[in-house]
């Protein structure tokens, strides 16, 4: 177990170039624990968005664009540039940010 854990975190920061440790603290700073169910982040728990459980084993970021590290940095910076209509705002996310972001994610 601990073993896979290892191998998930240095696969998430080869994926994206982020570090997932920093990731808690920008979710928190930036509002995302409202909206999706965030694995690991306490009070992530909102009804807006779908749970991003195991988002590394889904084919497709948002069911819009094929599910790359650097297609979920770029959907976390600014969602509308692939869906104009979605409910997940621009936040002003950095891209070293949206990277800590991304890694977290499939990461867990």
């Amino acid at each position: 177990m601990v073993k896979d854990t290892q191998q998930r975190l240095q696969a998430a920061r080869v994926l994206t170039g982020g570090d997932p440790s920093r990731a808690p603290a920008i979710f928190r700073r930036f509002g995302c624990t409202g909206c999706p169910v965030i694995p690991g982040i306490a009070g992530a728990d909102g009804q807006v968005g779908g749970s991003l459980s195991n988002l590394r084993s889904r084919v497709y970021i948002a069911g819009v664009v094929n599910n790359t590290g650097d297609n979920l940095v770029r959907w976390i910076m600014a969602p509308q540039a692939f869906s104009p209509n979605t409910a997940m705002p621009k936040t002003g996310i950095s891209e070293a940010e949206a990277r800590d972001l991304a890694a977290y994610l499939y990461a867990h």
